[in-house]
């Protein structure tokens, strides 16, 4: 596999991993009804976006660039007024960014030119997982900012850029 190729799965994976770890760690630190608050109709909460990254990451990666079927309801992950525990949104968050990073990982150099059709947008399926991973990061801060808005305390994910050597090569 080219190095380039190989590079972009590692990164596309270990970046969805990361911030799924992110989500899980500000659940931890909300309760269900924090999970759930909304400032008005207008708004999403942490709840609804963490359904969201899972039915998007589903259908752009599992179904767009690992041909599993199209299963997504993406009314219903904004609908949602709760219902769900903080437990229950985690393991579902954990399942889908465990399926996306596994057909990443799988997919062969040659198939990221390979075309896919994805709600009506044809792309390549290099294309659809750099959306995939970019639209996860977009609302993995939308969910850390309100965590903090919600309980007023930093969350620390970059504590260690205070540090003279940190180890992280890439945020």
């Amino acid at each position: 596999m080219p190095a380039h190729a190989e590079l972009f799965i590692a990164f596309s994976s270990g970046k969805l991993r990361q911030l799924a770890g992110r989500i899980e760690q500000c659940l931890g630190k909300l309760d269900d009804s924090q999970i759930w608050a909304r400032g008005s109709d207008a708004e999403n909460a942490v709840g609804n976006l963490v359904l969201h990254l899972c039915g998007n990451v589903r259908q752009w990666i599992g179904y767009g660039a690992g041909g599993l079927d199209d299963i997504r309801e993406r009314d219903r992950e904004f609908d949602t007024r709760g219902g769900m525990s903080r437990a229950e949104l985690s393991a579902r968050l954990a399942g889908a960014v465990s399926e996306a990073a596994s057909i990443i990982d799988a997919i062969p150099a040659a198939r990221l030119l390979e075309r896919t059709k994805i709600q009506n947008y044809d792309m390549t399926v290099l294309e659809a997982i750099y959306h995939a991973v970019e639209h996860f990061a977009h609302h993995t801060g939308q969910i850390i900012f309100a965590t903090k808005m919600l309980t007023g305390s930093d969350l620390g994910f970059y504590r260690h850029l205070a540090k003279p050597a940190h180890k992280e090569e890439v945020p």
